[in-house]
């Protein structure tokens, strides 16, 4: 019999069904263990999503510098920066077989421009966000997200 419906009795009258207070509080507390194991995995996707969309940009800028050091014998100066792969360079020595790399530098998914470093610290050349905070190293979201990781 479903709870919350009407029924006839054996004297002809009709009797309610309903919840009782045990059952609703019953309810109440699964919901909320549901929602306290639920909620924070649903926190942390959009940093989990800008963290890989940095990831795919920073993977696609090494791309292109790649291109722009097979074409010109090596990566763009310090001082040309990622600016090389969009404009050709008046700094410093001009490339020999300038092309355009890539249609637009992107900007890291919290609005900033990515770093280059020519030397990197962590390699030949590093093109990496300084995450969430805008301030080198940091945890979780704050993690500088560089070329380095891939």
């Amino acid at each position: 019999m479903v709870r919350g419906t009407r029924r006839q009795t054996r004297w002809g009258k009709q009797s309610q069904h309903a919840f009782t207070l045990i059952e609703i509080m019953v309810v109440l507390v699964i919901m909320g263990v549901l929602a306290a194991l639920v909620v924070p995995n649903l926190m942390e996707r959009p940093d989990q999503a800008r963290a890989t969309a940095a990831r795919q940009d920073v993977g696609a800028v090494m791309q292109a510098l790649k291109l722009y050091r097979l074409d010109n014998g090596e990566y763009p100066s310090a001082a040309q920066g990622l600016r090389a792969l969009v404009e050709k360079p008046t700094a410093g020595k001009p490339p020999a077989n300038w092309h355009k790399y890539l249609e637009r530098l992107p900007t890291d998914p919290w609005g900033r421009p990515y770093q280059y470093l020519n030397p990197g610290t962590n390699g030949e050349i590093d093109v990496f966000s300084l995450g969430a905070d805008g301030e080198p190293g940091g945890e979780k979201a704050n993690a500088d997200i560089g070329s380095w990781q891939l």
